[in-house]
């Protein structure tokens, strides 16, 4: 839904220059779609830090509240599709390995909140992506069986938890995220507002 990714990149960097690393896109690619907790410990592992997963991802939480207000941005497409799901009607929901706090924040630029029926983060679940039990409770949330939600998914570790719900799931790649083996999914698509996504609705 918003450019993270791009934000990641930066948060990356200044979090590990000053440790004496670079935030590679081989380490981002590892890393992508993890919850954090996981995600720092990925780092941790790769670099051969010594700081705990905690004091990362404190460090990397004061560098995303200086970057976020002037930085984040939706992803193209986006309004196109809300605008059609609310005309027809149709609920939504948002499953993010973010935390509750930072994914309040950043729906909050934009007025989102009220337009989903929920949300569903790393404080929600036991068990983080690829595991898929985000989209499981979704389902539940919504009073459906998996197979008849469509999850729309920017990463390889997300769409692959989208996949193993039953749900039927569509990989919407990133610059960043391009160019991995998405064999798993419905299909894979260029933007959020991509004619087959849009069809998928205008045929129910």
């Amino acid at each position: 839904m918003f450019n993270t990714e791009d934000l990641y990149d930066k948060v990356g960097a200044m979090l590990l220059k000053p440790r004496g690393h670079q935030y590679t896109q081989e380490l981002k690619l590892k890393m992508m779609g993890l919850p954090g907790a996981q995600a720092f410990e990925v780092m941790r592992q790769e670099l051969g830090i010594d700081d705990s997963n905690e004091t990362l991802q404190r460090d990397a939480e004061a560098i995303f509240k200086d970057l976020l207000p002037a930085e984040i941005a939706i992803m193209p497409g986006l309004e196109q599709l809300l605008a059609l799901l609310e005309r027809l009607k149709i609920p939504k929901g948002i499953c993010t390995s973010s935390h509750r706090r930072f994914a309040q924040r950043a729906l909050g630029f934009f007025d989102l909140e009220p337009r989903f029926s929920f949300i569903l983060t790393a404080d929600d679940v036991e068990n983080g992506k690829p595991h898929p039990e985000v989209y499981l409770q979704a389902a539940k949330n919504f009073g459906i069986e998996p197979s008849s939600m469509l999850v729309l998914e920017d990463s390889l570790t997300g769409s692959r938890a989208g996949v193993a719900s039953g749900a039927y799931t569509v990989a919407v790649p990133t610059s960043h995220s391009r160019g991995q083996d998405y064999s798993h999914v419905a299909y894979v698509a260029n933007a959020l507002n991509d004619s087959f996504i849009l069809n998928l609705f205008k045929s129910s």
